[in-house]
């Protein structure tokens, strides 16, 4: 068994932060996105795994991810030149995956839970695919299954306008090397993509058995700043502990689950938790308050955030309003004017929101 994780496309959903970087390495509670993919398909006994990456960000994820030995696995790395679909990934990815069985996963996706029982399930069944589903509120928003009562799949559909389930596909679907043969019978679709649905409805129509579980626990895609603050909220809720290696001074106090890394100094603050602060930090005079991570190398002077996600090397100095609900990308400086401008000046990005109030 072997695992294809995707990990390309250009992340324009969370720009401007991935102008510069890969949107699969932004981290939730200090940890890239797609490190817990990795950890989550060794966890189910599949170490040989392959990563599909893109001209623009490929060296970023090799550089950080490296061979695979951190987590007990071998990493192969596999150019995929253009963006042309799920499927064109499986297809350019058919030398490395060979005749074996493997489940593809999005590189940008977060599950609750493992995937051994969905593994197992897979095997057991004798099933040619196996796709993960969730129900969601806004169906029409995503691809769509329609199963019957034992899980078959017998439809997917893409964006429906009139939905046939609330079963939204999650990114994370096993196969047999039949997929190969159902890649090759397909054409691109109208954007020019190889869709990985159009391979599965052809096992379907060709009478392969494609079967189905729901999630027993959430889902996030954190292609969206919200959804990004949403899942760093869920991981801190309930997978954090209490680890203090740095040091904290006699004025400070943290209250509840928080981490603090090595070489990183609290003065004269207070943390209150769930909370995650990275290595080699400063934090003096400063209120941090529930769900919020702070990468390595942060410094942060008479600050007031909570609920917000600050990357490395940034720096937050003397604002004088609580922070909320924010992403803060590397090598930040944000502080106050040394007076109120008497008007405002804007150079924005593509994409670009902004909230004065």
């Amino acid at each position: 068994m072997k695992a294809l994780i995707l990990s390309g496309g250009k992340g324009t959903r969370l720009r401007p932060l991935t102008y510069t970087g890969a949107k699969q390495l932004v981290p939730v509670a200090n940890k890239p996105i797609l490190w817990y993919g990795i950890e989550a398909i060794v966890q189910a006994g599949i170490t040989d795994i392959g990563i599909i990456i893109s001209p623009e960000t490929g060296e970023e994820i090799q550089e950080k991810t490296e061979d695979g030995s951190q987590f007990g696995a071998n990493i192969t790395y596999i150019a995929q030149e253009e963006p042309l679909g799920l499927a064109h990934a499986v297809k350019i990815a058919q030398p490395f995956l060979g005749n074996s069985p493997f489940v593809m996963y999005l590189g940008d996706n977060l599950v609750e839970g493992e995937l051994t029982g969905f593994l197992q399930a897979f095997q057991t069944q004798r099933l040619d695919s196996l796709i993960l589903l969730c129900p969601v509120s806004n169906p029409s928003a995503f691809g769509v299954a329609k199963v019957d009562e034992q899980g078959t799949v017998s439809d997917l559909l893409e964006k429906p306008q009139d939905p046939p389930s609330n079963l939204a596909l999650v990114g994370i679907y096993f196969f047999t090397p039949r997929i190969h043969d159902a890649i090759a019978h397909i054409e691109p679709s109208a954007r020019g993509e190889l869709e990985i649905t159009d391979a599965i409805q052809w096992l379907i129509d060709n009478k392969q058995p494609v079967g189905s579980r729901q999630l027993p626990g959430w889902w996030l895609d954190t292609g969206k700043k919200d959804d990004l603050l949403e899942a760093n909220r869920i991981i801190l809720d309930t997978k954090l502990e209490i680890k203090v290696s740095g040091e904290v001074d006699e004025d400070s106090e943290l209250i509840g689950r928080v981490t603090i890394g090595e070489g990183t100094r609290i003065i004269n603050s207070t943390i209150r938790g769930p909370a995650i602060i990275g290595s080699n930090c400063v934090l003096e005079n400063c209120f941090i308050g529930p769900y919020t991570s702070i990468a390595d190398e942060a410094i942060l002077r008479e600050a007031d955030l909570e609920h917000s996600v600050i990357l490395r090397e940034s720096k937050v100095l003397q604002i004088q309003q609580r922070i909320v609900d924010s992403l803060i990308g590397e090598r930040v400086e944000l502080k106050m004017a040394p007076k109120r401008p008497k008007a405002m000046r804007f150079l924005l990005g593509d994409d670009s929101q902004v909230e004065l109030t």
